[in-house]
Order: C-alpha cells, then structure tokens, then sequence
C-alpha cells in the first residue's frame, strides 16, 4: 500500500510539473511576442481558469518567470509583466557583446565536431522555424545556438548571465521591430559563425559573434563603435 500512494503521489508530482510547464512557456510566449505587454497585471485566479488548472502550477510557472526577468511579483497586488526599455536593452547588449566576444575566443580552441554539428542543427531548425513565421521558435533555437556555442568556452558559472542577456535582447527586438523583420535573414546571420569555428579561425569568429550581436538591433554599431557590414534585422 505504501508504495502504490508513493506511486500515485509521484504521477501527480509529474503531472503538476507538466502542468506547471504548460503555463510557463504559455505566458513566457505570450511575453515574448507582446501578447501580454509590459506592464500588464496577471492574476492567478484568471490564469489558473483559462489553463484549467489549480493556482500551484501557475504559481511556480511565475516563480520561473521571475527567475528569467520577464515577471515581477508583487505579493497580494499580483503579477506584472516587467518592462522593457531602451536603457535595459543597452546594458545587456553590452553586457552580452562582452562575454560572447571574449567566450568565443576560448571556444575556438575548444569546439570538437559535435558541437559544431549541435551548431548545424540549430541553424537548420531556425531555417525551419522561419519559413514557418514562428517567430518564437526562431528565438527559442537562436538562443540554445548562442548557449550550445558558449558551452564550448568551458564557462558554466557565466551561462546563466549570458542566457538572461539573450533572451531580454531578444524581447527588446521583438517589440520593437513588429512584422518588419526578415526571419530568414535573421536565421542566415549566424551562418559566418559556423564557418569561423569550422576553421578555427579564431579572429574571424570573433569578429563574426562581435558585429552579430553589434548588428542585432538599430543602436548596435554606434554602441559598439564599429561600422555595419549588413543591415541589421
């Protein structure tokens, strides 16, 4: 008996974590695409109704939106979707220029062929994702691309910060570029960046992963302080 309510108590552990899941990356699409603005208040209660659940897993998916920054709790007030503003977009771009410039030199030495493949794939699957509009997807493979590259540079403690900066670079151009950016071109930009580590060319990788994040957005190349060889997208 005491291993059948086990049992049972672990199915429903499993299917609360399920559920839970379903609402993080329910509203973490929403945030990211600007269905739920800056600003915009989530309750609990309504956000247990329209998933069909109990407010436990929509608590825990805000927990783990609050843990990525695209949430700020505000105890008996609710839940309000964090800002997005130039002068945080800025510092992150810094901030994310900076890692990856310097990450990238040490991945050079340190890629092996199957992460250059898990590269390929990622790149293959952001093809894909924009050929379908799904501009969340894109995002989504854009930034395990960036990660899977970064692991290379044998850096765990900094993943976390550079994981942060990607993905509210990535919100940042979203909300503000609306339907004028060109998926596929977005996709192909990454291409140079595969070709640099292919041959461990590590002054071409650096410049590559350096004017990729400089060219992301509009402001890029004035704060980075180098000229654009492409149209931003």
């Amino acid at each position: 008996m005491a291993f059948a309510l086990t049992g049972r108590r672990g199915r429903e552990a499993t299917q609360r974590v399920s559920k839970s899941m379903e609402v993080f990356e329910g509203l973490k699409r929403a945030i990211m695409l600007g269905e739920a603005a800056p600003g915009e208040t989530l309750l609990e209660l309504e956000l247990a109704e329209y998933f069909g659940c109990s407010q436990g897993p929509v608590r825990e998916a805000l927990l783990n939106l609050q843990d990525e920054g695209l949430v700020v709790r505000m105890g008996h007030r609710g839940t309000r979707v964090s800002d997005c503003t130039r002068d945080e977009a800025v510092e992150m771009f810094r901030l994310r220029h900076g890692i990856e410039t310097r990450g990238i030199r040490r991945a050079v030495q340190r890629i092996n062929d199957k992460a250059l493949d898990d590269l390929r794939h990622y790149l293959a699957a952001m093809m894909k994702a924009a050929r379908a509009k799904d501009e969340y997807a894109l995002a989504d493979f854009d930034r395990s691309f960036h990660m899977c590259l970064f692991q290379a540079a044998d850096l765990p403690a900094v993943e976390p910060l550079l994981s942060r900066c990607i993905l509210h670079n990535q919100r940042f151009k979203i909300l503000r570029s609306g339907e004028q950016r060109d998926l596929d071109v977005t996709a192909r930009r990454h291409e140079s960046i595969i070709e640099a580590l292919d041959s461990r060319n590590e002054e071409a990788a650096i410049g590559a992963i350096g004017h990729h994040v400089a060219t992301i957005v509009d402001f890029g190349p004035a704060l980075f302080e180098q000229p654009s060889h492409e149209e931003s997208v």
